[in-house]
């Protein structure tokens, strides 16, 4: 069953060499299931799957899945800026034994609010799996109005949730206010995890969890707890990691962290490139005083 609360891990996709480096990625969901991480997101825009081809991307979903062992849901990325296209990888995905889907909204195109309804429709009419929206218009272009959102969720139950990463917290406040019990929103952006919190979302599809789960989980199992101030203290110890993890075009700065702790190469896929050399020490300072590495 899908539970939204707490932190998903938005995780990385290793590469060696150029190649999906499989041995690097059980390592990195051991390595969650270890820090406490109650779901992971693979293929998402942190895990670059833009750039996989499509045996890469379903060998990267059945190998989470495997070495995920049951323990922790897997809620795979599946969106792309084609609804067919889009339908096509639902469908193919719901079969590998997951247990949700993530789908962003279409980028490029730019579609108004009532194309989104029926890009949606579309894929919610092509599985019985929980959908999750994903509203990051930084990336998109276009913005997801809560209205949208919350009618989707009247027309398919198996909508659950949305990843909100609009950066407006008005937006959040109408979205909690909007919803029955069954749906679920969760942070898109790490920054904002607590602030969200307060206001009624369950938690974080998280960047900076691939580096410092315990940490993250720990902040939100702190809020939901009703512990407000260890969960204050909790984000404001991982506030500056965040935003070091953000000096660059995620997931580069998160992949040299992760390449810090030996979870993987720092290797991101062209049209990316390596962190900077000029940008390292930031990011290693931020690990360490964050108390992720010795």
């Amino acid at each position: 069953m899908l539970n939204l609360k707490g932190v998903f891990t938005a995780i990385v996709t290793p590469f060696k060499n150029g190649r999906v480096d499989t041995a690097a990625l059980r390592r990195i969901v051991r390595a969650q299931l270890d820090g406490g991480a109650a779901g992971l997101v693979p293929c998402g825009s942190t895990g670059e799957a833009a750039t996989l081809d499509q045996e890469e991307y379903l060998g990267v979903i059945k190998t989470v899945v495997s070495a995920a062992g049951g323990k922790v849901p897997v809620m795979p990325g599946v969106g792309t800026n084609s609804t067919a296209r889009s339908v096509e990888t639902v469908k193919k995905v719901s079969a590998l034994g997951v247990d949700g889907l993530l789908a962003i909204v279409p980028y490029y195109n730019k579609p108004t609010q009532e194309g989104m309804t029926a890009h949606f429709s579309e894929l919610a009419k092509a599985t019985r799996l929980p959908i999750v929206l994903y509203n990051i218009p930084g990336r998109t272009g276009v913005n997801m109005l809560p209205a949208t959102a919350l009618a989707l969720r009247r027309k398919f139950s198996h909508i659950v949730g949305i990843k909100e990463a609009s950066g407006n917290l008005d937006q959040v406040s109408e979205l909690v206010c909007g919803a029955d019990a069954g749906f679920a929103v969760m942070s898109g952006d790490d920054s904002l995890t607590l602030p969200m919190m307060s206001v009624g979302a369950k938690g974080v599809i998280s960047v900076v969890s691939n580096v410092a789960p315990r940490e993250t989980a720990r902040m939100c199992e702190a809020f939901l707890e009703g512990d407000v101030a260890a969960a204050a203290a909790a984000h404001r110890a991982l506030f500056p990691l965040v935003k070091a993890l953000f000096c660059e075009t995620n997931p580069v700065p998160v992949k040299y962290a992760a390449s810090l702790l030996g979870l993987c190469a720092p290797e991101p896929r062209l049209p990316l490139l390596p962190l900077p050399a000029a940008r390292r020490a930031l990011v290693k300072a931020a690990l360490i005083e964050a108390g992720v590495l010795p």
